[in-house]
């Protein structure tokens, strides 16, 4: 932005994912249009950005998919927010309307001030509200929760499994008729999930295989494993568990990001992924991300441990417990909380600490080992003291350098991030029976359930 100002010139964002098809697609042809560089060049600062490696801009612009297209002002501001794939003359003609005018589209819009609620708690009006959209989404005759793409919603999945233990039928019936449908989404060859489906039948994946799918569908294919003991739920877990095993391990034990959806733009996913292994490994391997990250790997040792629960093997859990302690060796900080990747460019991030923090939790769970209580407790206390909003509540996604400008001088508070750590600082606190823990919780769900 000090070049910007310098020089008067916009500055273009492309948020990507290094495993996404479409952002593979736009950097070969809209960004190599002779009139879209013409543009580029005259008139703007070019920025590419992976999202992995940065959670403060996956936080801030996540629900814009990937590849996402952000045009600022020189002071920061934000004039145009796009999301997905943008063809070369479109894009030729935003740059030039930009230029023209650089007023703010309609894709900018002022964020609402939350007013934090005074209680910490649903009220029934809100409790039956969330149920209701809950069941209105459920697709009955596909299954899963919404009706675009298919995919395992793991929060929904957690509350129907966890109904389900409890003995209502009607959601015993939602997560087994989702969980069974998503099968197709398992790489019959390899293992590991595909993304999602983009038809509701579940027969046209999107082929990237990335970490939060993986250990998701690991854990709860192993917790249904343990519910209702079908063959199939066993036999998922254990292709995703040989999967990360197989392609994403390092050789140090911790776990890798991403595998690519296609080998390169000649040879996609479609093209490659129903090939047989011999076939497949004769045109090569797509491309994995080898970035280490802390939540990622946090993830890794949940879905570990669960598997570990489900069958009993020791194995999983040992791994899981190997992991920890390589995360600690290398990416803790002094205070408790943890560093995304070894080489953070900004940062904490709050995600990272909420995702540490339940992997302890599942440790101790697992082995009752106190020690993984305590490492909990110390991470649960950084995080109240690095992101908490004292002013408004809630708690910040990410801590601001004195040099941000624009909107990024605002840490934002993501929705997801705020339910699980709500959710991990109530466990702990049933655990420790520690108040803090329990004002961490209620302080994130009083931002949650406030009305505006």
């Amino acid at each position: 932005f000090d070049r910007a100002r310098q020089q008067n010139r916009f500055v273009i964002l492309d948020l990507e994912a290094i495993w996404c098809h479409w952002c593979h697609v736009m950097e070969e042809t809209t960004y190599k249009d002779e009139q879209v560089v013409k543009l580029l060049k005259e008139k703007y600062i070019t920025v590419r950005v992976d999202q992995d490696s940065n959670p403060d801009l996956l936080a801030r612009y996540g629900d814009y998919g990937w590849p996402a297209t952000i045009v600022f002002a020189p002071d920061g501001s934000e004039i145009v927010k796009r999301r997905g794939y943008i063809p070369p003359r479109f894009m030729a003609n935003l740059l030039q309307a930009i230029i023209d005018d650089p007023s703010p589209g309609p894709s900018v819009r002022v964020e609402p001030v939350i007013t934090p609620s005074l209680s910490s708690n649903l009220t029934p009006a809100q409790k039956q509200s969330l149920i209701t959209r809950y069941s209105e989404l459920f697709d009955a005759e596909n299954g899963g929760w919404g009706f675009i793409h298919k995919f395992i919603n793991a929060d929904a999945m957690d509350y129907a499994l966890s109904r389900a233990s409890q003995g209502d039928k009607a959601n015993e019936l939602m997560a087994r008729h989702t969980l069974h449908a998503a099968l197709d989404l398992i790489d019959p060859v390899w293992g590991g999930v595909y993304q999602y489906s983009d038809q509701l039948d579940w027969q046209s994946p999107h082929y990237e295989k990335i970490m939060s799918i993986q250990t998701k569908s690991l854990r709860l294919y192993s917790l249904a494993w343990s519910l209702f003991e079908i063959d199939s739920y066993r036999h998922a877990a254990d292709k995703i568990y040989h999967y990360l095993n197989t392609f994403l391990r390092s050789p140090e034990g911790l776990y890798y990001t991403s595998q690519d959806a296609d080998l390169n733009l000649e040879i996609d996913g479609d093209k490659y992924f129903p090939l047989d292994n011999e076939n497949r490994r004769a045109l090569g391997i797509p491309h994995i991300d080898s970035h280490i990250y802390s939540k990622d790997n946090a993830w890794v040792i949940r879905s570990f441990v669960a598997y570990a629960n489900a069958t009993g093997l020791q194995e999983p859990l040992d791994q899981a417990i190997n992991i920890a302690d390589k995360l600690a060796m290398k990416f803790s900080l002094t205070d408790g909380g943890f560093k995304h990747g070894l080489n953070d460019l900004a940062g904490p991030y709050l995600s990272d600490s909420v995702a540490i923090s339940q992997a302890y939790l599942s440790l101790y769970q697992a082995t009752g080992n106190q020690s993984w209580l305590s490492k909990a407790r110390h991470t649960l206390n950084f995080i109240e003291l690095t992101f908490k909003d004292n002013a408004l509540g809630g708690y910040f996604n990410n801590v601001i350098s004195n040099s941000s400008v624009g909107v990024f001088a605002k840490p934002v508070k993501q929705r997801d991030e705020l339910i699980q750590l709500a959710r991990t600082a109530n466990i702990a606190y049933h655990y420790i029976g520690d108040e803090k823990l329990r004002s961490i919780s209620e302080h994130a769900m009083k931002y949650m359930t406030s009305e505006t």
